[in-house]
This record gives structure tokens, C-alpha cells and sequence, in this order.
């Protein structure tokens, strides 16, 4: 009998605590700005890191709480769930970076009205392009669509490399979605117009999609490939893909251009990165959105105009480059002097018009 009073009073007190802990677990697991990590990882030294470090610049100066969920797929579906997920903790605004998140978006935008989404590197829509006209785009008062002119930041990669004295180059993408599409294609043209203001021909360049953005052993023995036949410089546009590339890099004593953040970091081999501002238009965003100014509706564009596409000059590994050399190039696409062909504009890299470099697609 006594024991059985004992349990009891045991799974009472069991009870009171877990009723009395309640309020202090649900303010602990409550974070008001969230985000939903694309493909790869937190700390991906690329898309992923940058918008996640726009995400602490703004949250811990302003007392906010915020949090990150990592999903272990892709999929429309597995992306809700994530948001889901986000909402049911707590989020007044979610940050989603990545094309991946446009459909996601689209129908989240509908079913939480509340909450705030800042979509990057896309615009929401249905993603049915079998329809005549394409897929439906809308972005309603509750969310925002950012995405970057990546076109420039790799027509200033390639222009600063060929300027720099490398002749011999290469590009290995990771899936071959938009932005990254834009990047390859800018690189190419950024190439080609520094040859022009050279005089340079023959120049060649190795073009190729990974179809991942993880780091394999795979991509490590492709870098290590394009090193050994004569490449000198890879443009590694691709997440994870870089550090792969890095690892190849250091083993032939090659280089190594970053994508989206500045990569300098990561390793020697590092001579720029191709940069988005991604941490500015993350802060920029989360601070109107808590002014009460949030842009929904909008669908903005981050060219060098608003520098929105940079390289980092003051880590740039560059021998002949000066800061001189990059303000010039920088102003004209800033004026407008410098017209870029994109993703929608052809269908693949080696029908970008150039007579000065050899674009090799590898399949």
C-alpha cells in the first residue's frame, strides 16, 4: 500500500513539474526570426553562412531571438513541414535562402498570413512550367523576393583573373539552378571583355555543373584533373563544391575564386570571391520589417548599383588587380556600360558569343 501511495505521489509531483515547467519550456523553444537552410549546412562557408550571419547581425544587437532548421532533403513538401514547424515555434519572420524555396513560398505566403517571409536568390511562384506562359508568379504583402545580379559578381571574378595574368581557367558549378547559371555565365563574359581590353586570344575555360553542392571526392579528383592538364584558376561556385576544389587546389598549387561570401578564410588558394550581399540584405530586411516598413510585395533586385555583387578587394590575392583596376570596371556596371547576358537569355555556355576564349562544357 505504501509503495503504491509512493508511485503515485512520484507520478504526481512528475505531473505538477512538467505543468509547472510548461511556460518556461515553451519561452525557451520560442524564436521569433527563423530560417530554413537550402541544400548543404549551416556553416557551408557559402549561401547558407551568409544568410545566416545577416540573421545574428541584426537578432543579437536588438535583443531578438531566432533559430535555424536544417532539413535532410528537398522537396516542396519536406520544405513546408520545416516552416511548419518555424510558425508552431514561434516565427513572426522567416528567412528562406535559396531558388529551392520559390514554390515552398508561394504556398506558405497563403497559409500563414502572419508571418513574414524573406525569400532570397528567388520569387515565389507555382513552379508549373508546362503551363502556357510559364509558372505563376505572385508574392503577396507578407513576403519579400530578393535576388542577386550574379551575372556581375562573376563577370568581375573572370575580368579580374584574366587582368590578373591567368589565361587558363575554369568553372565548376554546383546544380545548375539560376543563380549559379548566372555566375558561370558572367564569368565567361567578364573573361572575354578583359581579353578585349588586352588583346588577348586563346584563353580557355572548362565549364561544368556538379549537379550537387556537396563536397565529394568526385569534384576533388575533378579539380585536381583541370589542375593537372594546365587550369590555373577555378571559379568554385557551388557551396560545399569549394571546399573540394580548395583541397585540389593546395595539392597542385592551384587557384581558387569563392562564391557568395569572402572565402579568403578557407584556405591560401583563395585569390577573390565573387560576392553577394547577403548578410546587408538580410539585416536591411529584418530591420524594416521591425520598423514596420517591411517591402511585401516586392520583388527586388541587388545589383552593384545597390551593392548588392562585390569582390573583396582589401582579401583579394591578386598581383596585377589593383583596387584602381576594380573601381573602373565596378563604375561601369554601375552606369550601366557593361550589358550581361543571363540565365534566360541562352540556353547554355557555349553559346555565349565569344571570339577571345574557348568555352570546353564538360558533360
Amino acid at each position: 500500500m505504501k509503495k503504491n501511495i509512493r508511485t503515485l505521489l512520484a507520478a504526481m509531483l512528475a505531473a505538477a513539474l512538467v505543468l509547472g515547467m510548461a511556460p518556461i519550456a515553451a519561452v525557451a523553444d520560442s524564436y521569433e526570426i527563423a530560417m530554413i537552410t537550402d541544400l548543404g549546412t549551416i556553416d557551408d562557408k557559402s549561401f547558407n553562412q551568409g544568410a545566416w550571419e545577416g540573421i545574428k547581425e541584426y537578432a543579437e544587437p536588438n535583443g531578438k531571438t531566432y533559430h535555424y532548421y536544417q532539413p535532410d532533403a528537398q522537396s516542396t513538401e519536406i520544405y513546408l513541414d520545416y516552416i511548419e514547424q518555424a510558425v508552431n515555434g514561434g516565427a513572426k519572420v522567416i528567412v528562406t535562402p535559396g531558388f529551392l524555396f520559390e514554390v515552398p513560398i508561394f504556398i506558405a505566403q497563403d497559409m500563414y498570413p502572419d508571418v513574414h517571409f524573406i525569400l532570397l536568390d528567388g520569387n515565389p511562384n507555382d513552379g508549373d512550367y508546362s503551363k502556357e506562359g510559364g509558372p505563376e508568379f505572385r508574392t503577396e504583402k507578407n513576403a519579400v523576393g530578393i535576388v542577386y545580379a550574379e551575372e556581375q559578381a562573376g563577370f568581375l571574378a573572370g575580368y579580374a583573373a584574366v587582368k590578373d595574368g591567368y589565361t587558363k581557367l575554369g568553372f565548376m558549378g554546383g546544380m545548375a539552378v539560376p543563380a549559379v547559371i548566372r555566375f558561370g555565365y558572367g564569368f565567361v563574359q567578364g573573361i572575354e571583355y578583359a581579353a578585349q581590353e588586352m588583346g588577348l586570344s586563346g584563353l580557355t575555360v572548362n565549364y561544368f555543373y556538379t549537379g550537387d553542392f556537396k563536397a565529394t571526392p568526385e569534384v576533388q579528383s575533378q579539380a585536381a584533373s583541370w589542375y593537372a592538364s594546365g587550369v590555373e584558376v577555378i571559379f568554385a561556385c557551388g557551396g560545399a563544391v569549394g571546399n573540394s576544389v580548395m583541397a585540389a587546389a593546395e595539392a597542385a598549387g592551384g587557384k581558387v575564386i569563392g562564391v557568395d561570401v569572402d572565402q579568403s578564410g578557407e584556405s591560401e588558394s583563395v585569390i577573390t570571391s565573387a560576392m553577394k550581399g547577403l548578410v546587408p540584405s538580410v539585416v536591411q530586411t529584418l530591420t524594416a520589417f521591425y520598423d514596420g516598413n517591411f517591402p511585401g510585395g516586392e520583388k527586388i533586385v541587388k545589383d552593384a548599383a545597390v551593392g548588392g555583387v562585390s569582390l573583396p578587394m582589401e582579401t583579394s590575392k591578386f598581383t596585377k588587380f589593383t583596387q584602381a583596376d576594380y573601381d573602373a570596371i565596378f563604375a561601369k556596371l554601375v552606369a550601366g556600360e557593361v550589358q550581361l547576358l543571363k540565365d534566360s537569355d541562352v540556353a547554355s555556355a557555349a553559346e555565349i558569343p565569344v571570339k577571345l576564349c574557348t568555352v570546353e562544357e564538360i558533360k
